[in-house]
């Protein structure tokens, strides 16, 4: 039988990076490679309907060994990672039995995961870590969920015994660029209610998030010798960081935690004549959402008046919306979900993601999508890490939801 700990780490050598300028679905091409290989995989545990479509959408079933009638449930995992650090030639390293100390990730870049700035880790002392070795991130996000969801997947092929309802398996591209949902066949999967296996430490179970939108803006100006500049250049950077400064500094992702939402300025390049600013968006409640964007475009509007139009060009577009909306309906999903934990002695941390995941869309597209852990901390950076009992205890909840719901539906 394969470990869950071995299925992580050959997952994570398969560089499966997204591009959030690319047009194309998927965004990379080398996404296959993973999909390729979970249908193999699918297939040698029994599978059923095991699809891989032209967008590169994995979908599978397990079939119920049960005469009683449940509830069809969903697994879903995306096997992209962030376009924001290198997923090439992942590199992991084992700490066996982290001493809470310093860990070294890279001895020439001197870089340290220390537990002064990630403190979350000090928790973890006298656990096996698995960390990167500093030039690539981990890839925890999300192949820990895949990971996960086939280990499961194995102990039930292994044990015909365990007894279960039709079980929906689902991998998804392009969740890191906020298109994992683009094309998800909801009819198709066929399920009740999912599970996204995409959170972070160990007892984290999400059915809210952010509202989600982009900004691309776009500020031209006019060039002129600056020997006689006076009175006729416009310095489109300059336009630039007068709109940023009317954007309250206390509320970017640096200085917000919990319920707080944010402008995030995400990429910057320009010059006299032409600068471009991509922002993301993003606020838990509704209300102030709309009140965020539309500070934005007031911003643009005033420096228009001030520079002549058409100098701030917005373009602005809803990425996804809090998935709370929805779930609370069907709330007992995630009561579900929390009993498997509690029944684990893991304690439940019920809480908003400060991010979006794919259940975030698919739960406005008619499948309900809470959201479970899966160990994996600080991702998209070269200091991802992720403790492999949190792992494995992933593994055990996927397993526990599906015994409980024979007792609760």
């Amino acid at each position: 039988m394969t470990s869950v700990k071995e299925r992580f780490l050959k997952y994570i050598k398969i560089d499966t990076q997204s591009d959030s300028e690319s047009t194309t679905t998927p965004t990379t091409k080398k996404q296959f490679d993973l999909a390729n290989i979970l249908v193999d995989e699918l297939k040698e545990l029994g599978l059923q309907d095991v699809n891989l479509d032209e967008n590169c959408y994995v979908m599978a079933t397990l079939p119920a060994n049960t005469e009683k009638l449940l509830p069809v449930i969903g697994f879903i995992a995306h096997m992209d990672t962030s376009p924001e650090m290198s997923g090439t030639n992942v590199n992991p390293r084992i700490i066996e039995n982290f001493d809470g100390k310093d860990i070294l990730l890279n001895k020439e870049m001197d870089l340290h995961l220390s537990p002064n700035v990630f403190s979350e880790i000090k928790k973890y002392t006298g656990q096996e870590l698995i960390v990167t070795d500093g030039n690539t991130l981990l890839g925890a996000d999300d192949k820990a969920g895949i990971a996960i969801i086939m280990a499961a997947l194995e102990t039930l092929h292994k044990n015909p015994g365990l007894k279960h309802g039709t079980i929906k398996i689902g991998f998804t591209p392009d969740e890191e660029v906020g298109k994992g949902a683009d094309f998800f066949d909801v009819k198709k999967f066929g399920a009740d209610f999912a599970y996204t296996v995409d959170g972070g430490e160990i007892g984290e179970l999400e059915y809210e998030s952010f509202n989600a939108a982009q900004a691309l803006i776009t500020l031209t100006g006019k060039n002129v010798h600056p020997g006689s500049a006076k009175d006729k250049m416009i310095n489109s950077i300059h336009v630039a960081m007068e709109l940023n400064a009317m954007l309250p500094a206390n509320e970017r992702p640096e200085y917000t935690s919990g319920y707080d939402g944010f402008f995030h300025l995400m990429q910057m390049s320009g010059s006299i004549e032409k600068t471009t600013l991509h922002y993301i968006i993003r606020d838990h409640k509704r209300e102030i959402f709309e009140k965020r964007k539309a500070l934005m475009k007031s911003a643009g509007e005033l420096l228009n008046q001030r520079y002549g139009a058409g100098t701030v060009e917005i373009q602005m577009v809803d990425q996804y919306y809090n998935m709370r909306e929805q779930i609370e309906p069907v709330f007992h999903i995630v009561e579900l979900a929390k009993s498997a934990l509690e029944a684990l002695d893991i304690k439940p941390i019920i809480m908003p993601i400060r991010g979006g995941t794919d259940g975030s869309r698919l739960s406005y597209m008619g499948l309900p999508c809470p959201n479970l852990f899966t160990g994996g901390l600080f991702a998209h950076g070269r200091y991802e890490c992720l403790p492999t009992r949190s792992l494995e205890k992933g593994v055990e909840v996927v397993l526990k939801i599906l015994e409980l719901s024979l007792e609760k539906f």
